[in-house]
């Protein structure tokens, strides 16, 4: 069964943290039309899709429920790494929230410096058992899009190249 607006809605406030009450007085409008949202009675307007994946710290596309693949790209068609990003998300299960976006060219540079420090959350180095170095062999490769996804204990990380 696919999910509706509704329930993509809820987990995703859900996983941000947020109530109901919280995201309505983000985007200034009732807890009632939020709790209408998450029930599929109605929709929001459409002027509110960008502040609302804002607040949730999601892309439009996973608000609306388009599902990014991790795709192989034909070297013809491949942008050049100096142009792309490692997009970091992590969500602890205690609320904490980082999201870094990074040029793969400046990753890069700290890789093989050696110089590369993690953030912590919930005092834990949540990315450090991440292989950053074979996550660059992949895009050198070609492949885009989520490259890790890791959800343990209510902890989420989700690593994209873009």
């Amino acid at each position: 069964m696919q999910e509706t607006f509704g329930q993509r809605l809820q987990r995703l406030r859900k996983n941000a943290g947020f109530t109901q009450e919280e995201v309505a007085t983000k985007l200034n409008i009732t807890g009632q039309a939020v709790s209408k949202w998450e029930n599929d009675v109605s929709a929001p307007d459409i002027s509110l899709l960008v502040e609302l994946s804002d607040i949730l710290s999601v892309s439009l596309d996973e608000l609306l429920g388009k599902e990014r693949e991790t795709t192989l790209v034909p070297k013809e068609q491949r942008k050049n790494i100096d142009n792309m990003f490692f997009r970091i998300k992590v969500n602890s299960n205690e609320g904490d929230k980082v999201n870094v976006n990074i040029p793969l060219a400046l990753a890069k540079v700290f890789l093989e410096a050696g110089e590369v420090s993690f953030p912590q959350v919930n005092g834990q180095d949540v990315l450090s058992k991440i292989d950053f170095r074979k996550l660059f062999e992949l895009v050198e490769q070609g492949v885009v899009g989520k490259l890790v996804d890791i959800e343990s204990e209510g902890n989420l990380v989700e690593i994209w190249v873009e």
